[in-house]
């Protein structure tokens, strides 16, 4: 009996090489509760010109093929806007997909640690879809549930392929599953806390104006760059980054659900929750026509859960109990609004604030990813 061809990987050079890349998901995960993105968005989303990634960062795109087919791939990249920030040589890397055959991931991670160790780099963390603002992690707990936006979705032989493959853990991200219709699973001292927030410290909560949403960011990031600068694999966000987000956030746009808490006139905390339009790319199957682009316009009709992307508040204004009054005006919304339920995360299982503000609401657990690391 003839010995199997064996794995072979090269960087990704043609067009034929980049339709490849992009499509193997969509064959591995066919009948899974992964959801397929649009094709369109995922090559812009790898287009140099067309990722703010690359304003500070570098990649290189690998597939791995047997016999001629193609069996993995993966990305490798730099950024250099966290290695900056953080006094740091990380390398990450992404887009893990791979066929079930322990021979596939050694043989892409050789090629990227040569590429990250020929850049300077000391470490090669992810998998990171480039940065950890992006889809990140391997899904280790809650296969049998559906992504929400922006969630990876693995099989459980992915966990296992990374760890025969010799990396380690570096850290688990969590998702909590949350009905913010259901105040009777709440801790009442949310609520104390939240109106004392109101009427002992003045803060005060309105929502993200769609019309200027450009110049709101600029007080996302300043919170956003303070609020998580202490936490692991923080990336800031740049201006090519806010160009960007403000764009893919007019895609997911629900009135209120984007709000702003502010102490006189000042933002000290900010909430980004966004419609899971993945209910929608599920009837869309990856393409826009047909029929996908359809589906699209009416996902205000579709769409009944949500996705709390970010919530954070300054370090020097914590203990106003903004973040509680944040969290009551995502209940006030559930109550009129169809968005009711959905997850929250992820959340660095390390930190213990957000997860026992998360309990606090009474929320569950339902995925963890984990990142995984290798010193070079």
């Amino acid at each position: 009996m003839a010995s199997p061809a064996p794995v072979t990987v090269a960087p990704v050079r043609s067009w034929s090489d980049l339709r490849a890349f992009v499509d193997l998901p969509y064959r591995l995960h066919a009948g899974t509760p992964w959801v397929p993105p649009l094709r369109l968005e995922r090559y812009a989303f790898l287009s140099r010109r067309l990722n703010a990634f690359f304003s500070h960062g570098r990649a290189l795109y690998l597939l791995a093929r047997r016999g001629g087919a193609v069996v993995g791939r993966l990305s490798v990249q730099v950024d250099e806007a966290f290695n900056a920030f953080h006094d740091s040589a990380w390398a990450g890397f992404g887009f893990l997909e791979l066929e079930d055959d322990p021979e596939i991931l050694p043989a892409l991670l050789g090629p990227a640690e040569a590429w990250a160790r020929a850049r300077g780099c000391d470490r090669l963390v992810g998998p990171m879809d480039f940065t950890m603002n992006d889809e990140s992690g391997v899904l280790v707990e809650g296969h049998d549930r559906r992504p929400l936006v922006r969630q990876p979705w693995h099989p459980p032989r992915y966990e296992q392929h990374c760890e025969q493959a010799g990396l380690v853990k570096a850290m688990d991200l969590l998702s909590w599953a949350l009905d913010v219709s259901d105040r009777d699973r709440v801790k009442p001292a949310l609520w104390r806390i939240a109106e004392r927030a109101r009427t002992v410290h003045g803060v005060t909560v309105r929502p993200m104006s769609r019309l200027h949403l450009r110049r709101e960011l600029e007080a996302f990031a300043d919170i956003y760059n303070s609020a998580w600068s202490g936490n692991w694999g923080f990336v800031p966000y740049g201006k090519a980054d806010l160009d960007a987000y403000a764009a893919e956030l007019q895609l997911v746009y629900s009135p209120g659900w984007f709000m702003v808490a502010e102490l006189a006139g000042e933002p000290i905390a900010m909430a980004i929750t966004v419609m899971d339009v993945n209910q929608v790319l599920a009837k869309m199957g990856g393409r826009l026509l047909p029929l996908g682009w359809w589906h699209f316009l009416r996902r205000h009709r579709t769409v009944d859960q949500v996705r709390v992307g970010f919530l954070g508040v300054k370090p020097q204004y914590e203990m106003t109990g903004a973040a509680a009054l944040l969290y009551q005006h995502h209940y006030d919304l559930a109550e009129r609004t169809p968005l009711h339920g959905g997850e929250a995360g992820w959340i660095l299982e390390t930190n213990r604030g957000m997860n026992r503000g998360l309990e606090a609401m009474g929320g569950e657990v339902v995925k963890r990813y984990r990142l995984y690391e290798r010193r070079l």
